[in-house]
């Protein structure tokens, strides 16, 4: 406030000074008028005109700064200036009270804005599962919570971010997924480091509750280690890759312990697993786009160091989601193809050594027939790793409905041959339903 108090005075002190100077101006340019003196007075007149603006342009800031206050700040003074001066007729010998604590004290949140920022993104996914039927080779329960997995998502500085998901289940917790990535490598690249569902095909990066079906494909658990499949501490490295026009291409090496479920087992240290994974994507159009993708997997199996375990595979997906209308209508055909060759013993001869070759597939298809519903197909079949001569096969349809985007309430009816024998197979008849339910900031999954 002292700034608006001495502008005016400066402004009133010139004027005077410019009042008083002009006679003896006017006297000296009639005595003896010189180009210095017209400079003086033009100097001084632009000085006037300078503080005349200044001072016009702190009236409007001021104006400006008052229309801007709350009315609780402009309270304040209100109340300590009726407080000075009493009514008349009132004698005041005691100091006059002062304002209230409430007009002179603001919160603006700003340490609880930046104590959230020390915490992580917290969610809270739970997977509860029923399945009526019957099944003679692999019976599930009839009701189980299948999953609930927690996960706790934080940018950790500028140049990297950690992700870790632990399951509970009811027999036990583990840790699904922990990772820290870093960003801001040379030459493009992308690390990250942990445990982590490795690069392998598609369904294998996915969690149990982000798949569009309620069990996973039949080769998921023949060839690719069951349910977690390829899922192991290790180190992820990935980049993209020049690609010709249109293209979009990225690479992954990943070097892992080496212990994934049934499928790979490191008996010493040194028995490391190594998975590669090349992607090229591309639109095709506004609406269509098609992936396509390329793995391999190595790792030493359950027979000890000597025996060796490669799986291949290939996926393929297209999608069809319009801009305009892609929450009511969709389309999405996805298929993976595996090849399996483990290293064992013959089960007829004991010493002889022999490679398994095993092939499974399966292909789904799901069209979104509004915002609420969505229908799928599938069909399986896949040869079992450590036996080539059993094959498994089946189809499954699937009904989604979604409430919302927070739950999703899936059925499933599931028909499987399944192999017993080489020359004997069982059937399996057998409907699933599924409850989905999410809490809390979940990060969107790999796409």
């Amino acid at each position: 406030m002292k700034r608006f108090a001495v502008l005016p005075a400066l402004l009133l002190f010139f004027s005077m000074a410019h009042a008083q100077d002009e006679p003896s101006v006017s006297a000296k340019r009639d005595v003896s008028p010189t180009n210095t003196e017209d400079a003086r007075i033009t100097a001084l007149e632009e000085q006037l005109r300078t503080l005349a603006g200044e001072v016009a342009l702190l009236r409007s800031e001021l104006k400006e700064l008052r229309q801007s206050k709350s009315p609780e700040q402009s309270s304040g003074p209100q109340v300590l200036l009726a407080s000075a001066h009493p009514e008349p007729g009132v004698l005041s010998s005691s100091p006059s009270p002062a304002a209230p604590q409430a007009a002179q004290t603001q919160t603006f949140g700003g340490a609880s804005g930046n104590a959230k920022l020390l915490n992580p993104d917290i969610s809270l996914i739970g997977d509860f599962i029923g399945t009526a039927g019957h099944n003679n080779v692999s019976p599930g329960p009839s009701l189980e919570l299948h999953e609930s997995e927690i996960g706790l998502q934080a940018i950790i500085d500028p140049y990297s971010r950690a992700d870790a998901f632990l399951s509970f289940g009811e027999t036990g917790v583990s840790v699904e997924e922990a990772y820290i990535t870093f960003t801001s490598l040379p030459a493009g690249l992308l690390l990250k480091v942990g445990k982590k569902r490795a690069d392998f095909g598609k369904v294998n990066t996915i969690h149990n509750h982000a798949l569009p079906f309620i069990d996973r494909p039949l080769v998921t658990y023949n060839l690719v280690g069951g349910e977690d499949g390829i899922d192991d501490a290790g180190f992820f490295l990935s980049r993209f890759l020049p690609a010709p026009k249109n293209w979009f291409l990225e690479g992954s090496a990943e070097l892992l312990r080496g212990d994934s479920d049934d499928l790979f087992h490191a008996s010493r240290r040194r028995d490391v697993s190594v998975v590669g994974h090349l992607r090229a994507y591309r639109d095709l159009s506004e609406s269509t786009n098609l992936d396509l993708g390329v793995s391999y997997a190595r790792g030493h199996n359950s027979l000890g160091s000597n025996f060796l375990t490669n799986l291949y595979g290939g996926d393929a997906t297209i999608r069809w989601r319009p801009l305009r209308r892609a929450i009511y209508n969709s389309f999405m055909f996805r298929t993976e193809l595996f090849w399996s060759a483990r290293d064992q013993l013959s089960p007829t001869v004991p010493t002889l050594f022999q490679t398994q070759h095993a092939f499974g597939l399966y292909s789904y298809a799901e069209y979104r027939v509004n915002r609420r519903w969505t229908v799928g197909g599938r069909f399986d079949r896949s040869g079992h790793a450590t036996d080539a001569h059993l094959t498994d096969s089946g189809f499954s349809g699937i009904l989604t409905y979604w409430p919302s985007e927070f739950s999703q309430i899936r059925g499933q009816y599931r028909f499987g041959h399944l192999a017993t024998a080489p020359s004997d197979f069982s059937n399996a008849n057998e409907f699933l339903f599924q409850f989905l339910f999410v809490m809390g900031a979940h990060g969107a999954h790999p796409f």
